[in-house]
């Protein structure tokens, strides 16, 4: 199919009105950078230091090059500032301040993505941001985001671990995401499960769904090819994993993993997923990058024009009100109180524990941990943290903090029936133990992560008590397991009551 020919435009972006608007933005997205400084450095810093999203850094330049690809023709389109986008700006800032509110760096981080694309299309106006608008939607791969599939693609990928060992007769059993062989016992871990390919997968392919498709439906054919394939391959290398393990022993499979997983696996998805798409491609290398005519039609059709400076004004506004609201809802955090366990009648604090040594996660949080012991002999784990106020990195509930620290040897394998306002998981590691959570939000105990996240939200959002405390009973199955921790809670009373007198709340 032929291409509309081009008309003769501008190569360079020689217009005065260019100049201002150019620089009007580049001070503001300084300026929006510097209020949220926090949360660009710890995306930057994800970026650099994770390798599920090392490709962001790719992307950067990505963008540059979209943008400096489509100059030439902007340079045909007069750029004016257009309020309508403030709406952007302003569901950025609303997304941000939930994010901080709820202790959420994902919302946080997107929000300041989609002030920054609202900043560009109220400077540049609505015929400038029709040129831009791959390039600002592609920016939004800039956010992190990806940590929470991480769980349901271990469990996918055990799952095809299981079909592919039928296949080939090896017995094995399954158990959430560990697979027991006659090799002995795996676990499909978090860099196990796939997601750092699907994440990039997902990234390369919008990118190569603009630049080599025309057809809307090419196009979604194509992104459902770049998520299936990579965890249908993901799951092959597992199994393949296993089943090296099952022949050749388990230091053969680890060797045999680091080779596939680090140096061919990417590369030989990435090949096969464009070379089962090449033929299909329906857009010409040389097409331009956007329609010119559509874009002075979006021009042509903007009719509020704002003068230049209370365009700026306004953006630099929204920008500030979200951290305003959230300083002033907060107010003053309660300073740390004098924390302590109780000792239900019939049990003794120990120095001398029996059993695998287990801890959970709080990063920044204070408090106190100990043992306790009946004459019966069962035996209980207690920990108390407390934060006087939930932040970034210090949060009750969160990827990595909880009854399970990502770093030690204790996975969760499933959920128990809970008792009032509780939680109840099982572990699996050294050995198979029991935990009992319960959730102290500003006076509101719960069991539930979600009602943490949102008491969280409405203390932060309107006011109210911040602190937060989290007190874990746990009990490995050796010393009494599930019944040790509920003869402890009964020796305790209430709840409530107990962890007011733990906390020493007036």
């Amino acid at each position: 199919m032929s291409e509309a020919v081009l008309p003769v435009v501008p190569t360079r972006l020689t217009f005065a009105g260019w100049r201002a608007h150019i620089a009007a933005l580049a001070m503001l997205a300084a300026a929006i950078l510097a209020i949220f400084w926090r949360d660009a450095a710890a995306m930057a810093g994800i970026w650099w230091n994770s390798s599920t999203y090392e490709h962001c850094l790719v992307i950067v330049p990505i963008i540059g090059w979209l943008v400096w690809q489509r100059m030439p023709l902007l340079a045909a389109i007069e750029p004016r500032a257009w309020p309508l986008p403030l709406f952007w700006i302003a569901f950025g800032g609303l997304g941000w301040l939930v994010g901080e509110a709820a202790g959420v760096s994902l919302a946080r981080q997107l929000g300041l993505v989609m002030m920054l694309q609202g900043a560009v299309a109220t400077l540049l106006g609505r015929g400038v941001t029709a040129g831009l608008l791959f390039p600002l939607f592609y920016a939004l791969f800039l956010v992190p985001a990806g940590d929470g599939i991480i769980p349901a693609l271990q469990t996918i990928t055990a799952r095809l671990c299981m079909v592919f060992l039928a296949l080939v007769q090896v017995p094995a059993r399954i158990d959430g995401v560990f697979i027991t062989t006659p090799a002995g016992l795996f676990k499909v871990a978090e860099a196990c499960s796939g997601a750092k390919f699907l994440v990039a997968m997902m990234a390369l392919g919008v990118l190569v769904a603009n630049l080599g498709f025309r057809n809307w439906g090419r196009r979604a054919i194509f992104m459902a090819v770049c998520v299936i394939v990579p965890i249908l391959a993901n799951g092959l290398r597992a199994f393949g994993t296993i089943w090296v393990a099952q022949y050749r022993g388990a230091q053969s499979a680890e060797g045999f993993d680091h080779v596939v997983y680090g140096w061919f696996f990417f590369g030989a998805v990435i090949a096969l997923v464009l070379a089962m798409s090449w033929t299909f491609f329906d857009r010409a290398a040389d097409a331009p990058p956007f329609d010119i005519l559509r874009a002075e039609r979006e021009a042509a059709k903007q009719r509020a024009i704002w003068p230049l400076p209370a365009a700026a004004a306004a953006v630099l506004a929204l920008s500030l009100a979200a951290p305003v609201w959230q300083i002033a809802a907060t107010g003053i955090v309660r300073t740390s109180p004098d924390i302590g366990l109780i000792t239900p009648a019939g049990w003794t604090q120990v120095s001398d524990p029996k059993g695998a040594p287990w801890s959970p996660r709080f990063d920044g949080a204070q408090g106190p941990a100990a043992h306790y012991r009946n004459a019966q002999g069962e035996q209980v784990d207690v920990v108390l943290a407390y934060f006087g106020q939930q932040g970034d990195g210090r949060s009750l509930v969160g990827f990595g903090h909880g009854a399970v620290d990502p770093d030690g040897p204790w996975s969760w394998t499933a959920d128990l029936p809970a008792p009032a306002d509780g939680r109840a998981e099982r572990l699996f590691g050294p050995s198979e133990r029991v935990v009992v959570s319960f959730y102290d939000v500003g006076g509101v105990v719960t069991g539930s992560p979600a009602r943490v996240k949102i008491e969280t939200l409405k203390r932060r959002l309107f006011g109210g008590p911040q602190y937060a405390a989290a007190f874990l009973v746990s009990a490995d199955e050796k010393n009494g397991g599930r019944a040790a921790v509920d003869h402890f809670l009964a020796g305790l009373g209430p709840i409530k009551p107990a962890l007011d007198h733990m906390l020493k709340v007036r």
